[in-house]
């Protein structure tokens, strides 16, 4: 049986976090929240520090940024498209982890196609990360009878890389 014919192997975006990290509270917390909610049509959730820093004024439990997930909705393929539009359709290899996911940021919310600068708002970057992966790796995070996930199972960089091409149509630049 080809690696085609299982429906069981063929590769499926699970989420995409996005997340824009501003460092403090305040109005540009609340102006990175409204940026989000703009890209990615979801309400974002707050981040908190988890370590006190005082070099960076980072409290313990204090609001430093913002994130939003999306999962299995329609609006993922059409979020992502835009994305990759942002970076010309060009990714670099070592944006790949050794599992497969896919991190790469944007420099400008503006840069996305409908979205114009508002002076009010200001200039906004933001991380994006899609989590791909096979049908069935859920047995690795359920809470009853949870197992591993076996290596065959698992996705590779290389086959992240070459589902991405062909799927969305991006070139990856080799280092």
């Amino acid at each position: 049986m080809s690696e085609s014919a299982n429906p069981m192997m063929m590769p499926r975006i699970t989420k995409i976090c996005i997340n824009i990290g501003v460092g403090e509270g305040g109005d540009r917390l609340v102006n990175a929240e409204s940026v989000l909610e703009m890209v990615s049509g979801v309400k974002p959730q707050r981040t908190v520090g988890k370590i006190q820093n005082r070099d960076l004024k980072v409290r313990l439990g204090a609001p430093i940024g913002c994130k939003a997930t999306l999962r299995k909705s329609e609006k993922i393929h059409q979020f992502l498209t835009d994305a990759f539009s942002c970076r010309e359709n060009v990714i670099p290899s070592w944006n790949f982890d050794r599992e497969g996911n896919l991190s790469f940021g944007i420099r400008d919310y503006t840069d996305f196609p409908g979205q114009k600068y508002d002076p009010d708002i200001g200039i906004y970057g933001m991380d994006i990360t899609v989590v791909l992966e096979r049908p069935g790796h859920r047995v690795s995070r359920r809470r009853r009878a949870k197992s591993k996930v076996a290596m065959t199972h698992r996705l590779t960089a290389d086959e992240s890389r070459e589902w991405f091409k062909v799927n969305y149509n991006i070139t990856i630049l080799e280092e």
